[in-house]
């Protein structure tokens, strides 16, 4: 999965963000039962929805037990979802976390240029497969549905150039994607929800690679590493509505399908795929962080803004719109006009003196703009460092173990500055 779904705690409320938590922590702890502690790092968002999707489809009050205290809960103890749905959804984390072990073998990534460095990866990456499987047959899921599909890019990849349709390159991902979310109808005892299902999880696949793409656009344009957007020649307009379709293809397959409670999925797949591709292509309307430095929208992205008539005598001499004169200081309404905005992904404080993020037991990793990634070794360091002083649950913001990139703390803050009242989320009638 690429971790493209973050939803953020307003949006959600209490009900729902205690849901998704609950379905976090037991994708995290199924890891770590079934394949053990080094499995764990491969927890991330996306993985989780498999496991709603489970619950979604199952009688209410089943799926979830009680787990002790831990760090990222602030040490506390918490309802988690557990049986099948998290053990799939802890499953096809670690088949395709596997594949991307391997892919950077391959290539010979960051520590993986080094020969003894690629034989401990092809270990590592081997005994997930074989974890994944072993606990996929428990499940009645074939995984090498998964590794066929994953394994196919590379293929796929090498056959697509300038006129090819971006779509060849991502058939693959929504084919794994689309078996990963068709076996929850299979767990939760939903035959007739197989088919919808699978197109909910074919065009994730589509949507959640084309977000991939557009994100490490710039940096793979400055590395010269291959990217399925500048292969193809597909521009972000084209990329964005291919996104909006897909969003939208979702929202249509989901009402086809059948569920006990859909609140959680239908937020997770709908508004919150919604909020992500408004995100990533740095939407005017939406309230999340601008883009980095030096990124544009496409030509045709967005409309053209209407001309705005500036009020009789507010013109200057080359016939702009000129704003009215500041008050002086001292005078109702004067000062100084407000400084710069804060860096990209930061959130301004209300107490300039409570410690930053980066104080006392977080000094380390730093925040720097433009996030810094980090090898496989320094990633896994990190992850169990700031694991450890509890960085995922209460810093924030918090930089990512391996890109470097800002994120916001799990348990207490929200990902963006949205007021709900006025948030397109609320109120929906899909």
């Amino acid at each position: 999965m690429f971790g493209i779904i973050r939803p953020c705690r307003t949006r959600l409320g209490p009900e729902l963000a205690e849901a998704w938590l609950a379905h976090l922590c037991g994708l995290c702890l199924a890891l770590r039962d079934d394949h053990g502690q080094l499995a764990r790092v491969v927890t991330n968002y996306d993985g989780l929805a498999i496991s709603a999707m489970v619950e979604a489809q199952s009688p209410v009050g089943t799926g979830r037990r009680a787990a002790g205290p831990c760090p990222l809960r602030g040490m506390k103890t918490a309802n988690v979802a557990q049986g099948g749905g998290a053990r799939l959804a802890a499953t096809v984390s670690l088949v395709l976390a596997s594949a991307k072990v391997r892919d950077h073998v391959e290539d010979g990534d960051g520590v993986f240029a080094r020969r003894a460095a690629r034989g401990v990866g092809r270990k590592v990456a081997s005994r997930w497969a074989d974890q994944a499987a072993e606990t996929g047959a428990d499940l009645g899921f074939d995984t090498s549905v998964l590794v066929t599909a994953v394994r196919r890019q590379a293929e796929v990849e090498a056959t697509a150039g300038l006129g090819s349709s971006v779509l060849v390159v991502t058939e693959p991902t929504e084919t794994a994607t689309g078996e990963a979310c068709a076996q929850t109808a299979v767990l939760a005892g939903r035959p007739g929800n197989v088919v919808p299902l699978r197109e909910v999880g074919r065009l994730f696949g589509r949507l959640a690679h084309l977000l991939d793409a557009v994100e490490d656009l710039e940096e793979d344009r400055a590395s010269g590493a291959w990217n399925p957007l500048t292969a193809t020649g597909t521009d972000l307009a084209e990329a964005r509505r291919l996104c909006d379709d897909a969003a939208l293809g979702i929202k249509l397959a989901l009402r086809e399908a059948t569920f006990t409670d859909d609140r959680l999925v239908h937020q997770l797949f709908v508004h919150e795929l919604k909020q992500s591709i408004a995100r990533v292509f740095g939407d005017p309307h939406s309230h999340q962080p601008p883009q980095p430095p030096g990124w544009q929208p496409a030509p045709g992205m967005y409309p053209p803004p209407v001309p705005h008539q500036p009020p009789p005598g507010q013109e200057n001499t080359y016939g702009q719109y000129a704003p009215p004169p500041m008050p002086p200081p001292g005078a109702p309404g004067g000062g100084t006009p407000p400084g710069p905005p804060p860096p990209p992904g930061k959130k301004s404080r209300k107490n300039p003196k409570e410690p930053g993020p980066g104080s006392g037991l977080w000094f380390w990793p730093k925040l720097v703009w433009p996030p810094q990634g980090r090898n496989a070794v320094a990633g896994c360091l990190a992850v169990l460092y700031q694991c450890g002083t509890c960085q995922y649950c209460c810093r924030d913001p918090h930089p990512g173990p391996w890109s470097g990139k800002w994120r916001d703390a799990w348990c207490d803050n929200c990902d963006c500055d949205c007021d709900c009242c006025d948030c397109d989320c609320c109120g929906c009638d899909c």
